[in-house]
């Protein structure tokens, strides 16, 4: 087992990429104060869609820590549909999450880990019911698959609630909030940043991902990003099609959306801040509350003191199955799941193999100012 990793500035980066709203909004509220926040909250009002999942999300009975944590899902959703069948292409019908990311926030607003869910490890996946009544049946399988059952009928908000109560069900964790982006909004998310720099280990050449990049430091736009996040398969370079190893590029990408923001004081400038959280609000679904500009502003001004450091990504510990196609939580994935009850700061990361391994820590790091 390994330990989970902070955020190294522009070197190991990572998925789940609808966190970045609470992030921008975060510096929003420390650098302007409450006119400023007024400003951008009426600029970005009514963009994001909330849905009330409640009535199809169980409580669970489980014992955390009374520390005032909380737990977002973020969800990266893969749906081929509209705008999103131009970027990802119009090949599968139906909804299927690309990452999931158990966001905690600390009781004490001092750190926030973030937990990737592998979409192949096998887990229990309870029955699923749709707004309307339907029921479609769960089973062991894909951790992915609850999503496209929640999504049969094409509604967001079904898929994450199966998709909670998947997560609540596996890991005893409750969820607070839930988040969905869509590949549209986060290329635009990324563009809105100017695009993110990223160090490339290797010449890598996908034509499914639509990947062309040399080795070395650069900046990528919001669809070189996404076709890096989104990397299987590669006619040049050592990208073994590992879930596991996606992982680790997603988690890469996600620490230099991290990094640019901060870099770029992104909260000085009114109109880039306006400019990106617009980027994000139009492809965002969420649950009715984590959608209100004031509860989101005032979870940023309690994260007013985050740095960097203080953000941990980490991935639930896994091992192969016997076939290798896919994989199953180890006993260290309970260890995870309890800190994260507990609310304290995690110790473990999953261990990899050479089939999941992604190493892209540039030596040297460019300069910055």
């Amino acid at each position: 087992m390994t330990a989970a990793h902070p955020t190294r500035h522009a070197t190991r980066t990572a998925s789940g990429r609808v966190f970045m709203i609470i992030l921008v909004a975060i510096a929003a509220v420390t650098g302007f104060g409450v006119v400023y926040a007024t400003t951008v909250s009426a600029q970005i009002e009514g963009s994001i869609t909330t849905h009330d999942v409640n009535p199809l999300v169980p409580e669970i009975d489980v014992e955390i820590a009374d520390t005032g944590a909380m737990n977002v899902l973020l969800i990266g959703s893969d749906v081929r549909d509209g705008e999103n069948a131009v970027i990802g292409g119009d090949v599968a019908d139906g909804m299927r999450s690309d990452a999931t990311i158990v966001a905690h926030i600390a009781g004490d607003r001092s750190r926030v880990d973030m937990v990737s869910i592998p979409r192949d490890m096998q887990v229990e996946i309870p029955d699923c019911t749709l707004l309307d009544g339907t029921v479609v049946a769960g089973g062991y399988g894909d951790f992915n698959v609850a999503f496209s059952n929640g999504g049969r009928e094409g509604n967001v908000a079904e898929a994450a609630a199966c998709t909670i109560n998947t997560v609540q069900q596996t890991a005893q964790i409750p969820i607070d909030h839930w988040a969905v982006i869509d590949f549209a909004g986060f290329e635009d998310m990324v563009d809105a940043l100017g695009g993110v720099e990223m160090y490339v280990p290797e010449r890598i050449v996908s034509e499914k991902a639509g990947v062309d990049l040399e080795p070395g430091w650069q900046t990528l736009n919001g669809e070189e990003a996404l076709g890096y996040a989104r990397l299987r398969t590669a006619e040049v370079g050592d990208v073994s099609g590992s879930d596991l190893q996606r992982i680790e590029r997603q988690q890469q990408l996600l620490e230099a959306i991290v990094h640019t923001v901060f870099e770029q004081n992104l909260l000085t400038d009114a109109a880039a801040l306006t400019h990106f959280l617009k980027a994000a609000s139009e492809s965002l679904t969420t649950d009715p509350e984590l959608g209100q500009t004031d509860f989101i502003l005032s979870l940023a001004y309690s994260l007013r003191g985050l740095s960097e450091d203080d953000i941990t990504f980490a991935t639930v510990p896994w091992e192969y199955t016997e076939d290798r196609l896919n994989v199953v939580a180890t006993d260290d994935a309970e260890v995870m799941f309890s800190e994260i009850r507990a609310d304290t700061p995690l110790t473990l990361d999953a261990d990899g193999d050479a089939t999941s391994e992604w190493d892209a820590t540039p030596t040297p790091a460019p300069s910055t100012e």
